[in-house]
């Protein structure tokens, strides 16, 4: 019990009153390496293994509160987990003289008010409500925050590799610049794939260690198969669905806030039927926040009786719902990272194993799916997207700065990014161009050697929409004849004549009216494949190539159910005609009357790329990314004389992208502020976070196409 020791008086008598038996290991680690130096640490451990504590029970036993200001500040993903670690950060201060106080847009006025007047004790505070401080109040940010001890940051592992994450080590920045001594950091994190990119995180690589408990918890794991002929989920399914989980406290994960609905609604409607109970929820971003709330408080407090939540990422984090028994996932999650989390939230207590049901609808999904399971069990996590160059976040903490100072030196502003830890990697001439750039379109206005926020600027910086740096999905209207037939999010795909399906049925696109949100829609049956649109997700490579290995390996999968062995059974078939014998650098081709099909089995951003040089190379082509695969047409010998020769055109891509990006401006909808950038920006932020330039170079370079065997 030696790191219990070490904790001060009050702290200890906490743990008493609670009559803990023991420390968890993460907080034993915490409690010793935290109470004896100043570095930062990254916790990480599996959900549920007590790390909230293993950061403040040596913080709280370190700090002295006595002293003047906030002394930490906790910083969370989402204002839920705000309202919900509240409460435990409370109930460990109880036995201390601190105050906890909750800071965000719905949280009390009054108090925010009295620490104001008297800053001291610990914040709990979103990245957007630290920025609209900084903007609007930044007299209230150097009176709060410029002696602080500590900043925890909650489900870092959500920041790293994120627009969200560079805005928010771009804040953290800030803040130390107005801190008389250095603070130090812990980041709370799930199991991540990059130890490396957190360490960096914290903008100071070499002071920064990772305490990490790798206790895995056992997981049973349950494959089935229902095949969909619809968009809407088999009936058979649906009622397998609700015996399954009929007796049982569950979350549902879709990929998509509709199919949340759809099963919500059908589950309901199945159990009235039967007179099951009637605790069905659905719990995403487009439900009211007070519903939202209910269905927490209505998980977490009720013991007694069974329900079922269908919801989307909102629950992936740690927001305390207390304990589920199953959790089901319905269709292949688009990373591993995402499924250990969804998977963390089963079995929570102690000594339980997680209980995981993974549904598939069709054969790519169901293929997808083993893969992700096999990857977890070798415990290959993604690694976050590197971010290096941000251009489009410098444009925004280049308004902010200048909007929280009412008017910057030209010399001040520039100097201040390129100190910035979140930009460190952007060349002073580069942010130089940008600033001048911001001047030049009227963001910014120069007044002899100041910059003040611009005409233009005005608009943006007043709006409340710029506190945060993601993008709040924009929904389009479809119409047909005048009548509503649903709503869809945007996507550069959608454009004059493509097909889309919606409401079961098959549109042709005939007018995309931005201006209104809407697109005009024909029905049509011609013929031409619909675009599949839905959880849009870049699928890492690592996981289409494990898909590509379980086409050719003889494992047998004890955790399949039948109709899964069977329809796998059906893929091995089709793909035995294939003389395959080096996975890594062969993929298949297939000849059909009209056209060729390729299937590349890589990464989605390399998939982009590879589109883009068949594009630039005049070769006619769709990508089915669901399946990664191309269909192709030209002839057959055309297009295999034509492959090893696409490599080159990559070295001419950026001349080909910046056309692209004036015909297409949409293609930049992914970044919130990468439209006030200058053009030659713009095309280095679509080549670095849309397409995967040196992912494309490996695959055209190493990869050879192998034919079907039987030839018409």
């Amino acid at each position: 019990m030696m790191s219990f020791d070490l904790l001060s008086e009050p702290i200890r008598r906490f743990i008493r009153n609670k009559g803990w038996e023991q420390l968890r290991p993460i907080q034993n680690a915490a409690i010793e390496k935290i109470l004896a130096s100043d570095d930062n640490f990254i916790l990480a451990s599996r959900t549920a293994s007590g790390k909230t504590e293993a950061a403040f029970l040596p913080i709280l036993s370190k700090v002295d509160f006595n002293d003047s200001g906030v002394q930490v500040l906790y910083i969370s993903p989402l204002i839920a987990l705000i309202n919900d670690q509240f409460y435990r950060i409370e109930e460990l201060c109880k036995n201390l003289d601190v105050t906890v106080t909750k800071w965000h847009g719905e949280a009390n006025k009054s108090l925010k008010e009295k620490l104001i007047r008297q800053p001291n004790g610990i914040v709990l505070i979103t990245p957007e409500s630290l920025e609209a401080m900084f903007v609007n109040k930044p007299y209230n940010i150097k009176q709060l925050f410029s002696n602080l001890r500590y900043v925890v940051i909650d489900e870092i592992h959500s920041f790293i590799g994120t627009d969200r994450g560079i805005q928010l080590k771009s804040i953290l920045s800030r803040l130390q610049r107005i801190n008389s001594k250095s603070f130090s950091i812990v980041g709370l994190s799930a199991t991540i794939g990059d130890y490396d990119e957190a360490k960096k995180f914290t903008g100071n690589e070499l002071k920064t260690k990772v305490l990490l408990d790798r206790t895995a918890k056992e997981i049973n794991v349950l494959f089935r198969f229902f095949k969909s002929k619809s968009e809407e989920l088999p009936l058979d399914l649906l009622k397998d669905l609700y015996i399954e989980t009929k007796d049982n406290k569950v979350l549902i994960f879709p990929n998509s806030r509709g199919r949340a609905e759809e099963i919500a609604v059908k589950l309901k409607k199945i159990s009235d039927r039967v007179k099951g109970h009637t605790n069905y929820f659905s719990h995403h971003s487009s439900v009211d926040r007070e519903v939202r709330e209910y269905v927490e408080y209505f998980a977490k407090n009720n013991n007694r009786e069974n329900f079922c939540i269908s919801c989307t990422s909102t629950l992936e984090l740690g927001i305390d719902i207390g304990t589920v028994d199953e959790v089901v996932q319905i269709d292949a999650t688009h990373s591993i990272a995402s499924l250990i989390q969804r998977v963390g939230r089963s079995g929570r207590k102690e000594g339980e194993s997680s209980n995981l049901y993974l549904y598939a609808t069709n054969e790519w999904s169901l293929l997808q799916s083993i893969a992700c399971w096999l990857l977890y069990k070798e415990g290959f996590i993604e690694p976050p997207r590197k971010n290096t160059n941000p251009y489009d976040i410098l444009v925004h903490q280049a308004l902010s700065i200048t909007k929280g100072n009412s008017g910057i030196k030209v010399t001040e502003l520039i100097n201040q990014l390129i100190d910035n830890a979140a930009f460190k990697e952007i060349e002073s001439s580069e942010i130089i161009d940008i600033v001048n750039h911001l001047i030049e379109i009227d963001l910014l206005e120069k007044l002899q050697h100041e910059v003040i926020i611009g005409v233009e600027g005005e608009k943006i910086v007043n709006s409340r929409d710029f506190y945060s740096v993601f993008k709040t999905e924009e929904n389009f209207k479809v119409v047909n004849a005048g009548n509503k037939i649903g709503e869809i999010p945007f996507s550069p795909q959608i454009v004059d004549n493509e097909n889309i399906l919606l409401a079961a049925k098959i549109w042709k696109i005939v007018f995309v009216d931005h201006g209104a949100k809407k697109i005009e829609v024909v029905p049509t049956n011609d013929g031409k494949k619909p675009m599949f649109f839905g959880g849009g997700s870049a699928i890492h490579q690592r996981i289409r190539e494990k898909m590509f290995e379980i086409l050719f390996s003889i494992t047998q999968y004890d955790f399949l159910d039948q109709p899964s062995l069977d329809e796998l059974e059906i893929l091995y078939k089709e793909f035995s005609v294939y003389n395959i014998q080096e996975l890594q650098c062969e993929r298949p081709l297939l000849s059909k009357e009209k056209e060729l099909q390729l299937f590349t089995f890589t990464g989605t951003r390399i998939n982009r790329t590879i589109q883009l040089v068949l594009n630039i190379a005049g070769i006619k082509n769709t990508l089915d990314d669901k399946n990664s695969s191309f269909s192709i047409e030209i002839s057959k010998n055309d297009f295999i004389s034509k492959w090893p020769n696409l490599f080159p055109v990559l070295s001419e891509i950026d001349s080909h992208i910046s056309s692209l990006l004036q015909e297409n401006p949409a293609l930049l909808e992914f970044s919130k502020w990468g439209k006030f950038l200058p053009d030659k920006f713009k095309t280095q932020l679509l080549k670095e976070q849309y397409f995967d330039i040196k992912g494309a170079e490996q695959f055209l370079t190493t990869i050879a196409l192998v034919e079907n065997k039987i030839h018409e």
